[in-house]
């Protein structure tokens, strides 16, 4: 088994502390999207919209071409801006299925980004996307 990079170990962590301790189908594909939205923010200003748009369903097909659990959901998913279709493939999965899909997708996007553009600016890029979600106190544990 390969080990995972920095960046992937920073994917996967950001993801397990968004979808929190309870773990389940929802909260997963939430964190999911709100990753892929915060992504979309960053990168927006910079490749456009219809960039954006690109890079994620490019990592979509590579996603679903590398994994062959993935198979179906490449032509399940839409190629807008819009994550509706995205986040009701994901609800059909199974907890374990989903974590998997986020982690392959995120990742593979991260990837694609990282050779289109360079890894110094990619990290710069989307520095906040995950840092914020890796460094914040959680609110029970915010003392007055």
């Amino acid at each position: 088994m390969s080990t995972l990079s920095e960046e992937s170990r920073q994917i996967v962590a950001s993801l397990a502390h968004r979808v929190g301790p309870t773990a389940d189908i929802a909260s997963i594909a939430e964190a999911i999207i709100s990753i892929l939205q915060d992504m979309d923010a960053a990168l927006t200003p910079i490749i456009g919209q219809q960039g954006v748009v690109a890079l994620t369903r490019r990592s979509l097909l590579l996603s679903a071409t590398t994994h062959s659990r993935l198979a179906g959901t490449y032509d399940c998913v839409q190629p807008t801006s819009d994550l509706t279709d995205l986040k009701s493939v994901l609800l059909e999965q199974n907890e374990a299925d989903a974590v998997f899909f986020g982690e392959v997708l995120l990742s593979t996007f991260y990837q694609l980004l990282t050779t289109l553009i360079g890894p110094s600016l990619t990290t710069r890029l989307l520095h906040g996307v995950w840092e914020p979600s890796l460094s914040d106190t959680p609110s029970q544990e915010i003392s007055p």
